[in-house]
């Protein structure tokens, strides 16, 4: 049968079942993530890879998840949100099972490329269920306070869950405890899930998409094969010249479209751009952070997985308490106040780290890993508000996937950055760990962008832009 564009919200008592079913997705993805990281040191020992070949073990999935993104947005906008998160479940599933069968880093990295496929319609999927359940902003920017939570809750199981598999069982283990997950969420996602999609179906833009893919797939490749090929190689410089092209064009060709990829009108809204921007940054710092520290706390410190899984706790729990406070505080008063606190984590936890040391102590560690937490927790739920708060709900499957977007590409951009500097200054003598003093000053420059950020995108000639920009949507969509 088909589904009707506006379907009749649940209760109160549905909303919180369905807003459970989708932080599912949220725990699996997460949780693998943090695990996988986790594991990176074991990986490279098996498969005998390169600091390259973690690299792209890591952005092989975010790539894919960052590349298709938007297109599962509008998909699920277009044919049902609930058929698209449940697509991506399986998709999740099946790729999880292949990891745990790979002999080789190119087979890992192809089979984790699968798992970014399903991954690409799980979050942005669910937060856009999420948005149409809970059509009150204040209602939402609670719900989004849990997903944050869960999302800290994901980061304290993943490393403790991996680190122990990795040491008891093996690496390849880490992927099977998607298995339960996945399927419980499939399960209880066609039982209680409504589904939802846009009043108006969207077409699909395959050439947007491929551009998409081709912008971010080639600067991606350029950054991480860069210290190998040599930059100033025909290689590595056709590719930066191909990532250019391919933007350039995207952001001629997608205003000519009737439904493009993205609406490039959301970006004149101060507040969406501005998370755009805040996710690019927080997120880089991010993804970089757990790469780093993984190989750090193993290889430097000579700690154990689970040890190194227990290291991370302070950032977890920091997260997990911060999130739905986040969410409480953008529901009241704003992003502004959550934005301050998260730039301020940010830069005080990267600050300490610009002196890390093989002899540091792991109490001044600690300290940094929790103000980390801090700023993350603080920042995402803020994020998820500024990209969905304002925007005609016909629209908020591409709202929320372009904030995703964000996300993913700089985490994909964030391991790149960060491997591509070690690689090389430890080509030019440094050890591994004073290689890594660079990255955590660009960290810190990211956290003054949050500061800046949060207090500019809150100012109300900056808030009216994004009442102008739904109204100009909502006049589209008629």
């Amino acid at each position: 049968m088909p589904v009707p564009p506006n379907p009749v919200r649940p209760n109160p008592v549905q909303s919180n079942l369905v807003l459970g079913i989708c932080c599912l997705s949220l725990l699996l993805v997460g949780m693998d993530v943090t695990i996988v990281n986790v594991a990176l040191p074991a990986i490279q020992f098996d498969l005998r890879a390169s600091l390259a070949g973690l690299q792209w073990i890591v952005d092989a999935y975010t790539l894919v998840v960052a590349s298709l993104l938007m297109l599962s947005g509008s998909m699920s906008d277009r044919v049902g949100r609930r058929r698209v998160f449940q697509i991506g479940l399986v998709l999740f599933i099946v790729g999880s099972v292949l990891c745990s069968l790979a002999h080789t880093v190119a087979s890992l990295v192809m089979f984790r490329a699968i798992q970014g496929l399903g991954a690409s319609m799980l979050n942005p999927v669910a937060l856009s269920i999420i948005a149409n359940v809970f059509p009150s902003p204040k209602d939402r920017a609670r719900a989004v306070g849990i997903w944050g939570a869960v999302a800290g809750v994901s980061l304290a199981l993943g490393p403790l869950v991996g680190g122990f598999l990795t040491q008891t069982v093996g690496w390849r283990s880490i992927f099977w405890i998607n298995l339960p997950i996945g399927l419980a969420a499939v399960a209880l996602a066609a039982m209680f899930v409504p589904e939802s999609k846009a009043p108006r179906a969207r077409a699909i833009d395959p050439v947007g998409q491929i551009l998409v893919f081709v912008g971010l797939a080639s600067l991606t490749y350029a950054v991480i094969e860069g210290p190998r090929a040599g930059w100033s190689s025909w290689l590595i410089l056709s590719l930066f010249a191909a990532s250019g092209a391919a933007w350039v064009i995207f952001c001629f060709y997608e205003p000519q479209r009737k439904d493009p990829l993205v609406d490039l009108r959301f970006f004149r809204s101060v507040p969406f751009s501005s998370a755009t921007l805040l996710a690019l940054c927080a997120f880089a710092c991010f993804a970089g952070f757990l790469f780093l520290n993984a190989l750090y706390l193993q290889q430097a410190r000579g700690f154990s997985a689970f040890i190194t899984g227990l290291c991370t706790l302070p950032l977890a729990i920091a997260m997990m308490l911060c999130a739905p406070l986040s969410g409480r505080l953008v529901g009241n008063h704003g992003t502004r106040p959550s934005l301050l606190m998260a730039g301020t984590g940010f830069l005080l936890s990267t600050l300490l780290l610009t002196r890390l040391s093989v002899t540091t102590p792991l109490t001044l560690l600690l300290l940094a890993y929790a103000l980390f937490g801090v700023g993350l927790g603080m920042v995402n739920p803020a994020i998820t508000d500024s990209a969905v708060a304002g925007m005609p709900l016909s629209q908020a499957g591409v709202a929320a996937a372009v904030a995703s977007t964000g996300r993913q590409v700089g985490a994909a951009l964030g391991v790149a950055v960060a491997g591509t500097i070690v690689t090389t200054r430890h080509a030019k003598g440094s050890d591994f760990t004073g290689a890594t003093h660079p990255i955590w000053w660009i960290m810190t420059g990211c956290g003054v962008i949050v500061l800046l950020v949060g207090w500019i995108s809150n100012m109300r000639w900056a808030q009216r832009s994004t009442a102008q920009v739904a109204a100009l949507l909502s006049e589209s969509d008629k």
